[in-house]
């Protein structure tokens, strides 16, 4: 079964599901699969509406009440824009150390993502419910408070830097973290998410030493 008939994207509004095909079946199959995996990165975002040109108004009804009564998301039925849906370029190799990087420059806010199949670099600050996925690494100029997935090809190599690092949840490959009950304190340095060996760790980021 192919893994690309719904994918999860951002835009200024918020989040919305951009479902291709016409299986409804496989498609509610994949829509299960990447919640009860990735549950944790969605469930306190805006989720503003669906879009899939194959499907019927009835079966895109049936996935909203999936979504609302299984697993407690709530769709807004915000229109989405049709020149939004561009598909990003498909790189077959990846240089993490010098590889392609998108600069986003502003504060991300709730509900707002920022995907990218390269490294992402945010001059800025991640507010709590923003959402960043880079297939390399994410560097935050500012506080990281929201969720960051780098390595989302499963590349342990991923790093995530951030001059106030407190996440909500922070994700390299298939390593997570996540926020301790009593929060986290700030540093004094710029901190630095790695994962070294079977662990994910933060350490301050120390160019000197």
């Amino acid at each position: 079964m192919k893994d690309d008939l719904i994918s999860f994207k951002g835009i200024k509004e918020g989040i919305f599901i951009d479902v291709h095909g016409d299986d409804l079946e496989k498609i509610k199959e994949q829509i299960a699969k990447k919640l009860e995996k990735d549950y944790d990165f969605y469930k306190d975002t805006k989720l503003i509406g669906i879009k899939g040109d194959e499907l019927s108004e009835e079966e895109l009804n049936e996935i909203k009440l999936i979504l609302r009564y299984k697993y407690d998301l709530d769709i807004l039925d915000i229109e989405i824009p049709r020149n939004i849906l561009k598909e990003p370029a498909k790189e077959e190799e990846f240089d993490i150390e010098c590889g392609m990087t998108k600069f986003v420059h502003g504060t991300l806010r709730s509900g707002q993502v920022v995907e990218y199949p390269g490294n992402i670099v945010i001059v800025g600050d991640v507010n709590p419910g923003g959402l960043i996925q880079a297939r390399g690494n994410i560097i935050v100029l500012g506080s990281l408070r929201g969720v960051a997935h780098a390595g989302i090809d499963g590349n342990l190599d991923a790093i995530i830097a951030s001059y106030n690092l407190q996440p909500t949840q922070i994700r390299i490959g298939r390593m997570i973290g996540r926020q301790p009950d009593d929060g986290m304190k700030s540093s004094k340095f710029p901190e630095l998410a790695k994962v070294k060996g079977k662990e994910l760790i933060i350490e301050p980021y120390l160019p000197n030493k």
